[in-house]
């Protein structure tokens, strides 16, 4: 198999394990008062997307720094790492800029094959022209187009 392979595999791995922890820790704090319950959501969501992006990062500088690893996979690696701090600046950046907004809490997620964008926004009385006003930041920012952009309120 090869190491580009293995690492695809790696990471895919990696993000079920995450996805596992994540529902793993929502289904066991099911007796908590629903506001921490969505409290500990967003911060949960947020540890494990960084916990796993830590993982991808580690394992594409594990690549870049290999002697075994051939120009081409070292230069995918450098490919790799680059748009996924790229990502994840972006995320970061559109998370700030919703919470400005006057939203409580926001999470956002861009996949980095698809371009999809998902955006958990915290609100509970979440309507159309909240959901306009969060897509008009994304349109902006990140280019987002209708068909690829996903909003839900969580309340």
């Amino acid at each position: 198999m090869s190491k580009k392979k293995k690492i695809i595999v790696l990471s895919c791995m990696i993000a079920l394990l995450a996805a596992t922890a994540a529902f793993n820790f929502i289904l066991a704090g099911k007796t908590e008062e629903p506001a921490a319950q969505t409290a500990n959501y967003f911060t949960s969501y947020r540890t494990e997307r960084t916990s796993s992006r830590n993982e991808q990062i580690l394992q594409l500088d594990a690549v870049i720094a290999s002697e075994q690893a051939d120009d081409k996979a070292v230069d995918e690696a450098i490919d790799m790492k680059l748009k996924l701090t790229s990502l994840m600046e972006k995320e970061l950046l559109l998370e700030n800029l919703i919470k400005a907004k006057g939203y409580e809490d926001a999470v956002v997620t861009i996949g980095s094959s698809s371009g999809n964008i998902n955006v958990l926004v915290k609100d509970a009385e979440f309507e159309q022209d909240d959901a306009i006003a969060i897509y008009t930041i994304l349109m902006d920012e990140a280019d987002a187009s209708p068909d690829k952009v996903k909003i839900i309120p969580v309340s």
